[in-house]
């Protein structure tokens, strides 16, 4: 896995320097372009139950748990065992589930945000997150990039890409290519350090910043490219983009899930 800061202390049993850290896994029912799709069971498990496993498996979280909008995702998540946190059905995004979740854990001081649907996320990467909290602490929020090496990727407006700095703060993100070529060479798809980065949907906020963002009204930049990150940067907090070698396959789709099963089949066969 890539390393691009460097230093971390690690202690037995939790993150460094006293940091309590949780993953909550907001997860609802609805779904427009696959409904359901948090409980569909094709490889023997809910979806869901895959995502909590990968968040069970990092070794700096002190727990996790689901942060849900429906009794059928509680019930399925507690009929393996796992915790699961009924949030307002009517919250707005992922976001303000987990914020709801922190509202009530006064002792937990940073949150990851795991979407349910990144049942292939690496463990490692949750604790890379973690790493990344710990160096900076100045850092309000951190996330994750892999290097994108696909010219198909870079133009879909679905991959959001990032930008960072020397330090590897982010300077933007956006659905559109950047940095943007003025003129297209294929060398910058295989450049190292990489040209052109991938956005991972996974965060892990400080408890006071989240608390604070359901106070912020979006700016013109978040509703143009609908990028709920657009209003962190608009508002001023800083962000940390860790690098990983590669990137998880997130479900979107009625395709993206045959992917997994098939994967996830070639994998258990292999056993």
């Amino acid at each position: 896995m890539m390393s691009d800061t460097r230093g971390a202390t690690e202690s037995a049993g939790g993150v460094a320097r006293g940091l309590k850290a949780w993953v909550v896994i907001p997860a609802r029912l609805a779904s427009v372009r696959l409904p359901g799709k948090m409980l569909l069971s094709e490889t023997g498990k809910p979806l869901i139950r895959h995502t909590y496993e990968v968040a069970m498996a990092a070794r700096k979280p002190a727990g996790v748990c689901v942060a849900c909008d429906s009794h059928e995702i509680r019930d399925a998540v507690e009929s393996f065992g796992g915790i699961a946190r009924m949030t307002d059905p009517n919250a707005q995004s992922g976001t303000d589930r987990v914020a709801e979740v922190a509202r009530a854990m006064p002792d937990v001081e940073v949150f990851v945000n795991l979407q349910g649907d990144e049942p292939e996320m690496a463990p490692e990467a949750i604790d890379r997150l973690l790493e990344l909290m710990e160096r900076c602490p100045e850092a309000q929020v951190a996330t994750l990039a892999a290097p994108l090496r696909s010219r198909e990727m870079l133009d879909d407006p679905a991959c959001v890409k990032v930008v960072r700095d020397a330090e590897g703060w982010a300077l933007y993100f956006s659905r559109s290519p950047i940095p943007c070529p003025r003129e297209w060479d294929d060398h910058f798809l295989q450049a190292d350090p990489p040209v052109f980065l991938l956005h991972l949907g996974i965060y892990a906020y400080r408890r006071e910043f989240l608390l604070r963002l359901g106070g912020w009204s979006p700016p013109d930049l978040e509703r143009v490219e609908k990028l709920e990150q657009l209003r962190f940067l608009y508002h001023g907090a800083r962000i940390m983009v860790g690098l990983i070698d590669t990137p998880s396959a997130g479900i979107d789709t009625p395709e993206d899930y045959r992917r997994f099963v098939a994967r996830y089949q070639a994998r258990y066969n292999r056993r």
